[in-house]
């Protein structure tokens, strides 16, 4: 399991996305915009670098819902490859089980 504190600290980024989302979208949408005076598009710039470092998307790691590993994640499935193999094996996941041939 991991530490609670990667967890909080995990879940509080997804807050502050979810929170900044619209903002930060209509900034990079003045910034990207061709018809943006360079003026417009540096005060975009700087009103985007204003905001909470947290509040960007790719701060946000992925992490296995069972036991919040955040290596070898499946996105498919939300979790780790050692909890999709438990609970594979275990019959707990529709659809899935071992190969053989």
């Amino acid at each position: 399991m991991a530490k609670t504190s990667k967890l909080a600290r995990n879940a509080q980024r997804k807050v502050l996305v979810e929170r900044y989302a619209t903002k930060r979208a209509a900034l990079k949408a003045a910034i990207n915009n061709p018809k943006s005076t360079p003026e417009e598009v540096q005060a975009a710039v700087n009103a985007l670098h204003k905001l909470p470092r947290n509040s960007s998307a790719t701060r946000v790691r992925n992490r296995c819902n069972m036991s919040g590993r955040p290596r070898a994640y499946l996105r498919q499935f939300g979790l780790s490859r050692i909890a999709l193999r438990d609970m594979a094996l275990n019959g707990l996941i529709p659809g899935v089980r071992k190969a053989s041939w």
